[in-house]
């Protein structure tokens, strides 16, 4: 009979043997065995997978099966077993993307001479953007990498992520029980170069919240602390609103999440006053409902949304509170649409709310607001001279009535 506490080693034991077992040596189905899987990631171009599969019998026919950890497609490819078992495809990322530092899951599949088919345990690698020498730094939950500037770039890149974080806290709760990735190139091409690889559209950053990845441009150098203390609370915000909204992030409209990604910034845009200004000038700004789903294509138009978004989100906080974000995630969290969502959240549709925001901050229909603004002194007046001026009549109605009596 075994003493307890050897029972309990034997299984410690057994749990590390388990745990430092390699990747390459994955044993399937009873039947079919499969060692040595490999990756090599050639980022941007191909992905050459490999392994050695053995088996009882002769193998009619072999597959490897992969997909995106957060895609719902399973891609087949057919593979060719030699007569030592060993199997090897390269597969063209060039034009079949993978978003750039997802995570891609492979397995293989074979059947049997006599019909059965066995399928291998999965295998987890990541697919990151592997053509620079890249460097990091971790505080927490939190991982920096760069490749250009020195070991001061990247603590000063933590302390951004780190400030970015308290301000968020005010707004939300922020987790960092997850991971958190942030990916910065030395230079926008670097960057631009990189999402198009990942089938992904050019911006000036990236966030990849549902893994948890943020991707900025930042060139080390004199301006860097204003540029790491302004994008990268900006990709942030993202990543967190994600972990606190869920699957409700993909239903809020696209000038809420910017706009509220814009204000946690601790450096303001300043030049987003004067596109502003000049846009309500040439009544060239563009309509919040439209705004919703996505932001413009072109560089000059998603300025301006930018700023917008800036603006707007800033006006209804100062207006309704954080409170009232909260109201206006909740409800298009919902599926409430865009005009809707608004209505619920504050009492206001969506185009009421923007033509307020026009009025006030930027400064349109001047008569319009001194209008409304007067509104309740004009009402105070009139009440207050409502009773005499009443008086004045019904005196007046008297006099009449008693002037006829005495005719």
């Amino acid at each position: 009979m075994y003493h307890p506490c050897k029972l309990i080693f034997r299984a410690v034991m057994l749990l590390l043997m388990l745990a430092v077992l390699p990747l390459g040596g994955v044993q399937a189905q009873s039947g079919v065995t499969v060692e040595n899987a490999a990756v090599a990631v050639d980022f941007g171009k191909s992905i050459t997978f490999s392994a050695k599969i053995t088996a009882s019998s002769p193998i009619q026919q072999a597959s490897l099966l992969f997909r995106g950890v957060n895609e719902t497609i399973t891609r087949v490819e057919t593979v060719q077993v030699a007569g030592d078992g060993s199997v090897s495809l390269i597969y063209d990322v060039s034009q079949n993307v993978f978003p750039s530092f997802s995570s891609i899951v492979f397995w293989f599949q074979a059947t049997l001479s006599d019909g059965q088919t066995y399928t291998s345990a999965p295998i987890t690698f990541p697919y990151n953007d592997n053509r620079f020498p890249w460097r990091e730094m971790q505080r927490n939950h939190v991982t920096v990498h760069w490749y250009a500037g020195d070991d001061a770039f990247g603590a000063a890149a933590l302390d951004a992520a780190a400030a970015g974080m308290l301000a968020m806290n005010e707004f939300l709760h922020v987790s960092l029980e997850e991971p958190v990735n942030i990916y910065i190139y030395s230079s926008i091409a670097d960057l631009q170069n990189t999402l198009l690889l990942g089938g992904q559209e050019w911006v000036g950053g990236h966030a990849s919240p549902e893994i948890g990845v943020a991707l900025v441009a930042i060139t080390p150098g004199p301006s860097q602390i204003i540029e790491l203390q302004t994008k990268i609370p900006h990709e942030l915000t993202h990543v967190m609103l994600y972990r606190a909204l869920g699957s409700k992030y993909n239903t809020q409209p696209a000038w809420l999440l910017e706009g509220i990604s814009s204000i946690m910034e601790l450096y303001p845009n300043p030049d987003y006053a004067r596109a502003l200004e000049i846009a309500s000038e040439s009544d060239s700004l563009l309509a919040f409902d439209v705004l919703c789903q996505n932001f413009p294509a072109d560089a000059g138009s998603a300025y301006l949304a930018y700023a917008q978004s800036q603006s707007f989100v800033t006006y209804i906080r100062k207006t309704y509170g954080t409170s009232g974000l909260g109201r206006l995630l909740n409800a298009y969290g919902d599926g409430l649409s865009c005009e809707l969502g608004a209505t619920s959240a504050l009492g206001t549709p969506l185009t009421q709310l923007e033509g307020r925001w026009r009025e006030d901050v930027l400064g349109q229909n001047k008569m319009g607001v001194a209008s409304r603004n007067l509104l309740p002194f004009i009402l105070l007046l009139l009440l207050v001279l409502v009773v005499p001026i009443w008086g004045a009549i019904d005196m007046l109605l008297q006099k009449r009535k008693h002037a006829d009596q005495s005719k």
